[in-house]
Parts: C-alpha cells; structure tokens; sequence
C-alpha cells in the first residue's frame, strides 16, 4: 500500500485546529449571515451562534477526515489547476451534504418545521455553509499541506543526516581494515626486508619502493579523506600497492592496467578498488605457487563507469560477503553514497574471477 493511499491518523494537535477552525467559521456565520450585531438581544444571538456550530461541527469534522485524503492522493497523481478544481469540487461536494443534513436536524428537533425548509436551505443555509467551507477549507488545505511538507523535510534531512553517518562509519570501517591489511607486521616486515635488500644492487629501486610504501601508508592514515575520489587518484595507490606486493611475489604477481579514455575522472568511492586488487592479491595471488595474474580494466559507457579486477585465481561464492569483510564494506559503501544507481558486480567465466563496480558517471549523490 502507498503512502497515498494508506489511512492516516490523526493527531490531537491536528483535531484541535479543526476544533478552533469550526469554532471561527461559527463566529463569521453569526455575524456576516445571521444579522447579529451590538444590538442584538443575546438571546437571539446565542440561538444563530448555536445554529453556525451544528453546521460547523458537522462539516469541519467531514472536512479534516476527508480532505488530507483526498490532498495527499490528488497532489500525488494531479498538478495545478487540476489538483485544486479537484479539492474546491470535494469542498463543495462536503458543503452539500453538510448543510443539508444540519437542516435535517433542525427539522427533527423542531426548529424548522413546514414546507419551507428545503427553500430555507436553498436561499440562505447552503450559501453561507459553501462560501464558509471554502474559505477555511482552503486555508486549512494549505496550511496542513505546509505542515506535511514541513515534517516529510524534516524527516529527509533526519535521513539524510543517519545516511552521512553511516557514511562515514562504514568508511572508518574500510579504512581501518586497509590499514590492517597494509600495517601487519608481515607486510611491513617484507616490505622493508625488500628496501633493504635493493638498497646494495639497486638504489634506485630501493628509493622507489620507499616512495611507494609512504604514498600507501600517507593513503591509509589520511583521517581527513574524502569518501569519494577520482579513478585517476585511487589507481596511483593501487599501482603503488602492487609494485610492492611484486617486489614480494616476484613472477608469481603479474598484473596490467588498462583504463579507458576519460574513465579516470569518474569519481568512486576511496579504496574501493584497493580493496578488490588487495582480495585478488590475498585469495589468488597468496595461495597459489604460480601465483596469478591480475588484470584492472576501466570503461566508461555515456553515463556509466565499470571498473573490474580480474584473476585467474581459484575464485570464491561471490555471495559469501559476512560483515566486516572488505567486498560487504564496499557494497554498503557504494549504497550510501550512490543509492540503487551503484552495484558490486561478481562474475566467473573461464577459469577467470572478476570482481567490479559499476557507478554512473555523475558522481556520488549529494
């Protein structure tokens, strides 16, 4: 069931409103069609104001149940004029039935009686009771529609607010595992066992991989990153990451890039490709004597980008992503900031596993 369509409760605040609406157009009956003034005996006075609250407290209620309805599905399937010819037609429509109905009443308590009590109605009764439905049917229509919008961007922003905290949360998450994952003792320990075993044959090389491993780490322990950067950005880290996994595993690593033109200005969600080379690296690369080979491709359609790491590794169930681990933080991390226009997409097909996002062009939402 819609929003549209699903019956809504009513609050004491809002029943209160309608109570102070049907208590004023009772006033403004006695006074403008009723004929009392200063002058008037209270009697006289108190029987016309006792006559306006039968009508007001038989319309307004049919009013405050059956409008917000009635709004909620027109403003949803109708633009303006329609929506209002609609809502000034149903205003009328209650007027009708309204008025006839406290006439009805007056003739069973025996304030109206003879054969003039449909003219009564006719000449006086159902003028005023149109004319007063419409003025505060109208006002309160559009000040309970105020209202709503008020508390639906209130409730948008609350969202809002709870998405860009999960946002970062999950990102925390993400980058605290990357920076386990490129801070294990292991890592660092091999890594610098390399340094210091190129430093004699090959400085070069041995100043090379230092600059790498400081660009990795200056990647991980950034607390002031941004959740989202551009291809472009997140391959300079990937590539530094591999060039030293390479320098670990040797022959047995071997990857290539291959991103297409324009691709590398898309923006992904930070590390998100780390975290798909570093799965290849950790379940086909590690586990295997001849190791494997990992290929990063890049295109970019008109409003899409796919980027994808594939390996001839031993694959795994692409379903398989238990909370906490690094492909579940990415899917959530994906939702949060792109919504259903992003997916993580896993395939296997000839010995081969690939693991991708797929984003639109446009960015992150704001």
């Amino acid at each position: 069931m819609s929003d549209s369509s699903r019956p809504r409760r009513f609050s004491r605040a809002y029943w209160v409103r309608v109570l102070a609406a049907n208590v004023a157009a009772a006033l403004v009956v006695t006074v403008v069609y009723s004929g009392v003034g200063l002058h008037t005996p209270l009697r006289r006075m108190l029987e016309a104001f006792g006559v306006s609250m039968l009508f007001s407290f038989i319309i307004g209620p049919m009013l405050g149940i059956v409008m917000p309805r009635v709004g909620r599905v027109v403003s949803c399937r109708y633009t303006f004029p329609v929506d209002w010819i609609i809502l000034i037609a149903t205003m009328i429509g209650i007027a009708l039935a309204g008025s006839f109905a406290a006439i009805l009443i007056l003739a069973g308590i025996g304030y109206l009686h003879g054969a003039g009590i449909v003219a009564t109605w006719m000449a006086g009764s159902l003028k005023a009771s149109i004319v007063i439905t419409l003025i505060f049917g109208i006002f309160v229509t559009v000040v309970e529609s105020m209202r709503r919008r008020l508390e639906e961007t209130t409730v948008a922003l609350r969202t809002k607010e709870r998405d860009e905290a999960d946002a970062r949360r999950l990102a925390a998450e993400a980058q605290l595992a990357s920076i386990e994952s490129r801070v294990q003792p292991h890592f660092l320990f091999n890594t610098l066992n390399s340094i210091a075993a190129l430093v004699h044959d090959d400085p070069a090389g041995a100043e090379r991989m230092t600059g790498q491993l400081a660009a990795l780490l200056r990647s991980a322990l950034d607390s002031t990153a941004t959740p989202a950067v551009t291809l472009d950005e997140e391959l300079l880290v990937v590539r530094a990451y591999l060039d030293i996994e390479r320098v670990r595993f040797g022959d047995r690593l071997r990857y290539s890039v291959d991103v297409a033109n324009g691709a590398g200005r898309t923006m992904i969600p930070r590390l998100a490709l780390q975290t798909l080379v570093e799965n290849s690296v950790k379940y086909a690369v590690a586990l295997r004597r001849d190791g494997a080979s990992i290929r990063v491709h890049a295109v970019a359609s008109r409003d899409r980008l796919r980027v994808t790491v594939e390996d001839d590794g031993p694959g795994f169930t692409g379903s398989a992503r238990p909370p906490g681990h690094g492909l579940y933080l990415l899917e959530q991390r994906l939702h949060l900031l792109f919504g259903d226009r992003a997916s993580l997409v896993v395939e296997r097909r000839e010995g081969k596993t690939a693991v991708g996002i797929d984003v639109p062009s446009d960015g992150p939402r704001s």
